[in-house]
């Protein structure tokens, strides 16, 4: 049986874009049909002297329960380099399971949905991108209803295309 997930994915140190290109291409071991949503410039959150982050989304089909696909995405950040320093730290890659089917999980180490998701603008503009529809199971809201209500008090956000040898044809992107 396939589980359907997604994802937000991070980076700002490096070259963040090939960061993320690295971390779809390594989750295809354990993932299928991986759609990725616009590539998008944002503001550092929290610890703010830092350079500007690449953010995106991405949808996959996973045969894995919720903490095998935790397991398996803390090792992609670990192969590609990430090292956990401080919260809100700079980061090679960062990913966050953001659902996982309609799962409501509320134990260490996990919590489903995510828990700071219709905070994150960051984290909805993508998900908007791939799945407007995708309602919260617990608030009801659609990943649309909670960007447009962020969309006034949160930092700028800006798409910005995937340079087109970064994703190549392996991926389904949907525009931003």
């Amino acid at each position: 049986m396939l589980n359907e997930a997604y994802l937000g994915l991070g980076s700002n140190l490096g070259n963040s874009a090939e960061n993320l290109r690295a971390a779809l291409d390594m989750m295809r071991q354990f993932a299928r049909g991986i759609r990725t949503s616009a590539l998008h410039r944002t503001a550092p959150q929290g610890f703010r002297n830092q350079p500007t982050f690449y953010n995106a989304a991405c949808s996959l089909w996973t045969p894995l329960d919720p903490y095998e696909l935790m397991a398996q995405l803390l090792a992609v950040e670990a192969t590609i380099g990430r090292q956990r320093t401080f919260r809100n730290a700079p980061r090679v890659l960062d990913i966050d399971i953001l659902f996982y089917n309609r799962l409501v999980v509320d134990t260490p180490p996990l919590t489903l949905p995510h828990p700071r998701i219709g905070e994150r603008l960051f984290v909805l503009k993508p998900l908007a991108d791939i799945a407007p529809q995708l309602t919260h199971p617990i608030s009801g809201e659609s990943a649309r209803d909670m960007l447009a209500r962020l969309q006034a008090q949160s930092d700028a956000i800006e798409a910005v295309a995937w340079p087109a040898w970064i994703l190549g044809d392996a991926y389904h992107q949907v525009p931003g």
